[in-house]
């Protein structure tokens, strides 16, 4: 008989699209489902990424068996190296997955103890109380798989990132015997990719793509570039694939395009013939109709090699020239549909003949779509179900579809970060709530995400920034001079001069305080009355003159002390 009950606690990734990480508790075993990141919103200035909070896994270090990792994507293995500086437990991942993980690793400079263990479908591994079997999925990047969790409770599945694609381009087709022998055996838990649960049918499969690329490279008169994501490696191989039947040459160009698909080569997810990839001083020596370039920047990343084209940057090895055909082989990121229209636009403006996916079928999505999602439900049959990956609004319509599809309403839990589900084997209820803060990364710097960090890079952004420096006579308290103000990011040139002297004056009154009277001498040496004093009165002074509120930083300094000499 089971002594414990079975805890869910998801640490990111629900009510989110990125930061996945899940954490399943039994006893004094605690297993890890992927550890990945999220890329920040305009309303966070000078952040790089979000990564999640482990502190409930901080403090339960003797605990952790292990990281398990469903793919490679960002998003599910992104955050590994940050957290692998502050817990050291064993990876298992499969082989690209693993790959991808040492360049993550390699590209943030991370060294450590952790050992990172090689899966495959089909195997199995024991973490303490947990026997897990990994199966594979089809998604948009090799080498996925979803989990099948042994506990003394019953069964948990893990879907993993999937969908249902019978003729994928790389990777094996879903398992459909594994999974409808679990559901006549028993599953106590199913938790279910939910990012497309708002999309009615089922998603396309990746070869659909293929005869698009295959057209749009054949009725191309001159150069055709492709952007996609860099680890889309059945994308890039259709893309070697149409430039061998239509007499092309293939031009990489994008630092992480480069690297992984000189990992996929030598691990053999990408074939290619040899003389097929060219190196980019060899681009000028080809008729444009002989070459494809591919390239990184499908989600209009500002320093990627397509943004650069767009933005006709003089480092870039490539620039658009009319004529040109550019397709973008990928779909926005939310949050990043802004980002990507403006590289559409100007590459339109510089004569290119831009194809993205709403002219052309250029690009499937990775995720179930409703009738998928329905066929997981139905063969697995679990008794109580979790919609994991993606906004609560994703969430929310996968908890509708699987009561449609007969579990019972208190059996389905729409769980937010941080929760903790207690599951026993007849009944399930969320008992508490851990700490998730937002973590974040910002350069070398990562922290909690504070709101006066935040606000205060709003406000410059927005509104700018002053320095006042006054100075007071160290011997007499007096102020030395007039004070000094230095703006930035505030009003152009031609009024800067005018704002900063009538500044100066409304500096100088309130330090004077002509309408009380005048300030004591002793007053003016102490910094916290001078700073209120100055932000107050110049707050409101630039309020009234042009309606804005920039950040004020005061500098005191003392002038004219002169040093004493030691006594014998």
């Amino acid at each position: 008989m089971p002594t414990h009950k079975l805890r869910v606690i998801p640490l990111g990734g629900l009510g989110e699209i990125g930061k996945n990480m899940m954490a399943l508790e039994y006893g004094n075993d605690i297993v890890v489902i992927d550890a990945g990141l999220m890329f920040p919103s305009e309303e966070m200035p000078g952040v790089d990424l979000l990564i999640p909070d482990i502190s409930y896994l901080l403090v339960r270090q003797q605990k952790l068996r292990g990281i398990v990792i469903t793919h490679g994507h960002e998003d599910h293995i992104g955050a590994l190296p940050y957290i692998l500086s502050r817990l050291s437990l064993p990876i298992y991942a499969t082989k690209f997955t693993r790959e991808l993980i040492l360049l993550e690793l390699k590209q943030r400079g991370v060294k450590t103890d952790a050992k990172l263990n090689l899966v495959s479908p089909g195997s199995r591994i024991t973490l303490g109380n947990f026997t897990i079997e990994f199966f594979p999925v089809c998604h948009s990047i090799p080498d996925c798989v979803g989990l099948i969790i042994h506990t003394p409770l019953g069964i948990v599945v893990h879907s993993g990132d999937f969908k249902i694609d019978y003729t994928p381009v790389i990777s094996e087709p879903t398992n459909f015997n594994q999974l409808a022998s679990l559901g006549a055996k028993g599953v106590l838990l199913l938790l279910s990719d939910s990012t497309y649960a708002e999309l009615p049918g089922y998603t396309l499969s990746e070869r659909v793509v293929r005869d698009t690329l295959d057209r749009i490279v054949s009725e191309a008169k001159g150069r055709v570039i492709v952007t996609t994501f860099a680890s889309l490696i059945s994308r890039v191989q259709q893309v070697f694939d149409v430039a061998v039947k239509h007499g092309r040459r293939v031009f990489i160009i994008g630092r992480s395009m480069k690297e992984i698909v000189s990992m996929a080569l030598k691990t053999g997810y990408l074939t290619a013939p040899p003389g097929i990839i060219c190196r980019l001083d060899e681009l000028k020596t080809l008729p444009h109709n002989r070459v494809i370039v591919l390239s990184t920047g499908s989600q209009g990343e500002p320093t990627s090699a397509l943004v650069r084209m767009a933005n006709r940057d003089p480092s870039s090895r490539v620039q658009i020239i009319p004529g040109d055909t550019v397709v973008i082989s990928a779909t926005p990121i939310p949050g990043n549909e802004m980002l990507v229209s403006k590289t559409t636009d100007s590459l339109f403006r510089q004569g290119a003949n831009v194809i993205y996916d709403k002219l052309a079928q250029v690009h499937v999505h990775g995720h179930g779509s409703q009738e998928e999602l329905k066929l997981l439900i139905n063969l697995v049959k679990p008794k109580f179900f979790v919609p994991v990956h993606g906004e609560y609004r994703h969430l929310s319509l996968h908890a509708s579809l699987a009561q449609s599809m007969g579990i019972p309403k208190d059996n389905i839990f729409v769980l937010e970060n941080g929760d903790v589900l207690e599951l026993g084997q007849d009944s399930g209820k969320v008992v508490d709530r851990t700490r998730v803060g937002v973590i974040y990364v910002s350069g070398l710097i990562t922290g909690e995400l504070n709101g006066v960090v935040l606000r205060d890079r709003k406000l410059l952004s927005r509104d700018g920034v002053v320095v006042v420096t006054i100075a007071i006579d160290a011997e007499s308290g007096k102020l030395a001079e007039r004070p000094r103000i230095i703006t930035r990011g505030l009003v152009d040139a031609g009024e800067e001069q005018t704002l900063i002297e009538k500044g100066r004056d409304v500096v100088l009154a309130a330090l004077e305080n002509r309408k009380e009277g005048f300030i004591p001498r002793r007053r003016l040496s102490e910094p916290s009355f001078v700073d209120a004093k100055v932000k107050d009165s110049l707050s409101s002074f630039f309020y009234k003159r042009i309606h804005r509120r920039p950040v004020i930083i005061p500098v005191v300094v003392e002038v004219g002390k002169t040093q004493r000499k030691p006594t014998s």
